[in-house]
C-alpha cells in the first residue's frame, strides 16, 4: 500500500492537528474515557536482534506482523471502545535510507489498516522513523508517509501533545525545524494555560527520564540538561508534570494545571 494510499486509511495529522476530533466539539469535560497506548512495533528488530546485525539485519519480520495483528484484534474488540490509539514511535526497525524500510512500512500499515475504524490512529515518531540525527528529508518522508511528526488535538476536555523527541536529542541538521517545534510548543501551552486546562497529555518518543529527572544520561533518555529545560518550561506555564511510562522508548506523560476546574 502506497503512502498516497494510506491516506485513505488513516486520519493522518495534517496542519499540526489530527482532524479526527473537532476541537471545539472535545474541548469541555464529558465524562471518564480512556485510550490505548501501544510503542516500538519496529517492524525488523527482532531478526536484526537475534542475530546480533541491529543495523542491517532485520531482513524479516513475521513475528512482529503476527504480534501487531494480535495486538489491533484485540483493542478492536474492546467495549466500550478507546477514544484512540497511539503508537509511540519506532514503527518500523529500518532507519531511514536503509534497506526493508519501504516494504516494512507497507506491511505495518496493512495491519494498521485492520483497526476499528471508529477507533482514530495517533502516530508518534521515533528514532528509527526519524534517523538518529533527523534531517529534513527523513522529517519530510515521515510526514508523507505518517502525518505531522509533531501535532495536538482534544478529546473529552484533555489537550495531547505529540512532540518530535529527536529535535531534543540531536537536531545538530535541522535547527531550524526544532525552532519550530519549541516556538509551537510554548504556543500550546499558552493556550492550556488561557484555557485553565487541568490536564495536558504528552506522547514522545524518548522520555525525559526513567526513574528520577537527576538520573544520570543514557541511551534510553533525554540528557539533564534537556529534561530540566523541559520541566523548566512545563513549570512556566503553570503545570505541574507526572509520567506514565510506556517502554524505554515511546513515552507518555501528564501535566496538570492547578487552575483548572476539578474533573
Amino acid at each position: 500500500m502506497s503512502a498516497a494510499e494510506a491516506g485513505g486509511v488513516f486520519r493522518r495529522a495534517r496542519g499540526r492537528t489530527l482532524d479526527a476530533f473537532s476541537s471545539e466539539k472535545e474541548r469541555e469535560w464529558k465524562g471518564p474515557f480512556y485510550f490505548i497506548q501501544g510503542a516500538d512495533p519496529q517492524f525488523g528488530l527482532m531478526k536484526a536482534w537475534s542475530t546480533g546485525d541491529c543495523d542491517s539485519g532485520g531482513d524479516e519480520w513475521k513475528q512482529e506482523i503476527r504480534l501487531t495483528e494480535q495486538a489491533v484484534q484485540a483493542i478492536s474488540k474492546l467495549s466500550p471502545k478507546p477514544k484512540f490509539f497511539v503508537l509511540c514511535g519506532d514503527l518500523v526497525h529500518a532507519m531511514p535510507g536503509t534497506p526493508w524500510r519501504k516494504e516494512q512500512t507497507e506491511d505495518l500499515q496493512r495491519v494498521l489498516r485492520t483497526v476499528d475504524p471508529e477507533i482514530p490512529l495517533v502516530l508518534v515518531s521515533g528514532n528509527h522513523d526519524v534517523g538518529n540525527v533527523p534531517t529534513p528529508e527523513t522529517i519530510a518522508e515521515f510526514q508523507r508517509t505518517w502525518g505531522d511528526d509533531y501535532f495536538s488535538f482534544w478529546v473529552g476536555g484533555v489537550l495531547f501533545l505529540v512532540l518530535n523527541s529527536q529535535f531534543f536529542y540531536d537536531a545538530s541538521m535541522c535547527p531550524t525545524l526544532k525552532q519550530a517545534q519549541d516556538q509551537w510548543l510554548d504556543q500550546q501551552l499558552s493556550i492550556a494555560g488561557q484555557r485553565k486546562c487541568q490536564h495536558a497529555i504528552v506522547f514522545q518518543h524518548i522520555p525525559l527520564f526513567l526513574q528520577s529527572i537527576d538520573e544520570d544520561d543514557n541511551y534510553f533518555n533525554l540528557t539533564k540538561l534537556v529534561r530540566k529545560e523541559m520541566a523548566d518550561k512545563f513549570s512556566r506555564a503553570g503545570n505541574e508534570v507526572s509520567r506514565w511510562h510506556q517502554h524505554h522508548h515511546g513515552d507518555c506523560f501528564v501535566t496538570e494545571n492547578n487552575a483548572g476546574e476539578n474533573t
